[in-house]
C-alpha cells in the first residue's frame, strides 16, 4: 500500500510546475492538503492535491494539466503529514517544482495577477479586490467541493464554473521579458551565481529561462521570493513558444519550446527532455509513429519541424482536416509552422500552437489518481 501511495505522488509530482508558460492555475498547497471533506480522510493528505489536479483537468478537458503550487515553509516539518509526504515535499522545495514561503496567500494572488492565471481556492479574499480587480470576474477565483465524480468548482463571485485564465499584466509582462539570478548560491527558483562561497559554482542551479517563475516585487523591486534577496537582471529570455499534443480529440500535454533547445515529439524519444506519447497510442499508431518522429526547433521566433521518423508525417493547414489539404511532410524534410497549422504523425495524433489547439470530443482525462488505493485514502493514520 505504501508503494502504492508513493506511485500516486509521483505522478503528482508530474503536474507540479512554476514554468509560467505551462501552469493552469494557482494553488496554495497547505490549504488544499486540509480538504477533508474532499474523500473524508487524514487532518492533512498530500493526496488531496491529485484530486484537485484531476478536476481542474476535467474541467479544462486536458490531460496532464499543471498547477503552480505555493507552499507554507511549516508545512515542510507538519506532522499531520507522513513521513513520506514530508520528503515528498521538500524534494519538490528542492527541485524548485514549488515555491516555498512563509506567507503563500500574498504570493498567491501576486502569482495569478502576473501570469494571468485563475486561483483555486476557498479563501474570500474580501477587501483586495481594489488591489486585484479581477478578484470579482467570473472563474477567476474557484473552489473546489465534493461532488458525485469526485471534486467540482463552485465560483466564489460572478458566476461561472471553468478556470478562466486573464491577461498576464504589463508588469507581469515586463518581468517574464527577462531572465533573472538570486545571489544566493544554490538558489531553485533563479539558478545560482552571486553570493560568493567556496563552493558557490558547484551549488548553482541552472534552470531553463523559460521555467523561471516571476520575481516577487517589494517596492517594485524584483526580489526572490524564497530569500528575500534583490534579483540581478541576466539579460532577456529567450523566445518560447507553447505547443500541445492533441491524440483521439483530447489535448493530451503541453509542452514549451524556447530558442535553445529542441525538442523531439514521438512514442519514445531516447534524448532528456523529450515529449514521450506512447502512454496514450493504440498498437496501430505505436507501429506507426517512430521513437523520435519529429523534430521542433523555434529560430527568430518562428516554429520549425523536422520529420525524423520513418514512414513520414503530415501539415493540416489552419487545422484543416479534409484529406484534400493535407501537406505530406516526407522523412528528414522540414517545414515552417503557420499559425493555425497542425502537425499530424498519424491519423488523430496531432501537434499545433496550444492556444489553438482544443479539446474536440468528451474523453474523460487520465486521472492522476489512477494509482491511488482507495483504503489508503481514507484509513487514518496510526
Amino acid at each position: 500500500m505504501r508503494f502504492e501511495i508513493s506511485k500516486v505522488l509521483d505522478a503528482i509530482e508530474g503536474r507540479v510546475c512554476i514554468d509560467p508558460s505551462l501552469a493552469r492555475a494557482v494553488v496554495d498547497l497547505a490549504e488544499v492538503i486540509r480538504w477533508q471533506d474532499l474523500d473524508g480522510g487524514r487532518p492533512a493528505s498530500l493526496l488531496r492535491l491529485g484530486m484537485v489536479i484531476d478536476a481542474l483537468s476535467r474541467q479544462v478537458e486536458e490531460d496532464s494539466v499543471p498547477v503552480y503550487a505555493i507552499v507554507h515553509r511549516a508545512l515542510l516539518s507538519d506532522a499531520d503529514l507522513t513521513s513520506n509526504e514530508r520528503m515528498v515535499v521538500r524534494r519538490w522545495a528542492d527541485d524548485g517544482l514549488v515555491e516555498v514561503l512563509d506567507h503563500p496567500g500574498d504570493r498567491m494572488l501576486e502569482v495569478a495577477d502576473l501570469l494571468g492565471l485563475p486561483v483555486l481556492s476557498r479563501a474570500r479574499f474580501d477587501g483586495l479586490g481594489g488591489r486585484y480587480p479581477w478578484l470579482g470576474q467570473a472563474g477567476r477565483v474557484l473552489a473546489p467541493v465534493p461532488g458525485a465524480g469526485g471534486p467540482v468548482f463552485i465560483a466564489h463571485v460572478g458566476g461561472g464554473h471553468s478556470p478562466a485564465a486573464g491577461s498576464r499584466s504589463p508588469v507581469g509582462a515586463k518581468l517574464l521579458a527577462r531572465q533573472w539570478r538570486c545571489p544566493e548560491p544554490g538558489c531553485a527558483l533563479f539558478g545560482g551565481g552571486g553570493g560568493g562561497g567556496a563552493f558557490a559554482d558547484l551549488a548553482r542551479v541552472d534552470r531553463a529561462p523559460a521555467g523561471q517563475p516571476p520575481p516577487a516585487l517589494r517596492n517594485g523591486v524584483p526580489t526572490c521570493p524564497r530569500h528575500g534577496a534583490r534579483l540581478g537582471d541576466a539579460g532577456p529570455r529567450p523566445r518560447s513558444e507553447v505547443l500541445a499534443v492533441r491524440i483521439g480529440g483530447l489535448v493530451r500535454r503541453r509542452f514549451a519550446l524556447t530558442e535553445t533547445q529542441p525538442l523531439l515529439v514521438g512514442r519514445a524519444p531516447d534524448t532528456s527532455g523529450g515529449v514521450v506519447l506512447g502512454q496514450w497510442l493504440n498498437d496501430e499508431a505505436r507501429r506507426w509513429i517512430s521513437r523520435s518522429h519529429v523534430r521542433f526547433e523555434l529560430r527568430v521566433g518562428e516554429v520549425i519541424v523536422t520529420d525524423t521518423s520513418t514512414n513520414g508525417s503530415g501539415i493540416r493547414p489552419g487545422g484543416s482536416m479534409a484529406e484534400p489539404d493535407r501537406i505530406a511532410l516526407a522523412p528528414q524534410q522540414s517545414r515552417v509552422l503557420a499559425e493555425g497549422d497542425l502537425v499530424e504523425l498519424y491519423p488523430g495524433v496531432q501537434i499545433g500552437r496550444a492556444d489553438a489547439l482544443t479539446s474536440d470530443a468528451k474523453f474523460t482525462p487520465n486521472s492522476v489518481m489512477a494509482e491511488a488505493p482507495t483504503m489508503a485514502m481514507r484509513l487514518p493514520r496510526p
